[in-house]
C-alpha cells in the first residue's frame, strides 16, 4: 500500500434480522378514572417506595381508580421470571387490571 492511498474497511450492520413483525399497540384508554391499574415490577429497583408514590397521586387526579399490587404478578425478574411472564396475561385478566405500570430497575 502506497502512502497516500485511502485505507478501505469493510462494514457490516451491527443489528439482526428481524424476525418477528410489529404488532399494532393497544387501544389506550380515554381515562383512568374507574378503571383497576396493575402494577407490575422486577423487584430490583425502588418499586416499594414509588408505586405507592404514583399510587398516592393519581387517586388524587382518579378517586375511582383501583390497583392491583405487584405482590399478585410475582417478581418479572428472577427464577420465577418465565413462569411470572408467562402466566402474566391470565394474571391481569382473573385481577380486571385494565392498564399495567411497569416498573423495572437497572
Amino acid at each position: 500500500m502506497l502512502r497516500n492511498e485511502p485505507t478501505t474497511y469493510s462494514v457490516v450492520w451491527p443489528r439482526g434480522e428481524k424476525t418477528q413483525e410489529i404488532a399494532p399497540l393497544a387501544t389506550r384508554l380515554d381515562s383512568l378514572e374507574g378503571k383497576t391499574v396493575g402494577f407490575v415490577w422486577d423487584y430490583l429497583f425502588r418499586g416499594d417506595e414509588i408505586f405507592p408514590l404514583l399510587e398516592e397521586g393519581l387517586k388524587q387526579r382518579y378517586p375511582k381508580i383501583k390497583f392491583v399490587n405487584y405482590d399478585e404478578f410475582g417478581s418479572t425478574h428472577g427464577g420465577d421470571e418465565h413462569a411470572v411472564i408467562a402466566g402474566l396475561a391470565d394474571k391481569i385478566k382473573s385481577t380486571g387490571t385494565e392498564a399495567v405500570i411497569s416498573g423495572m430497575g437497572c
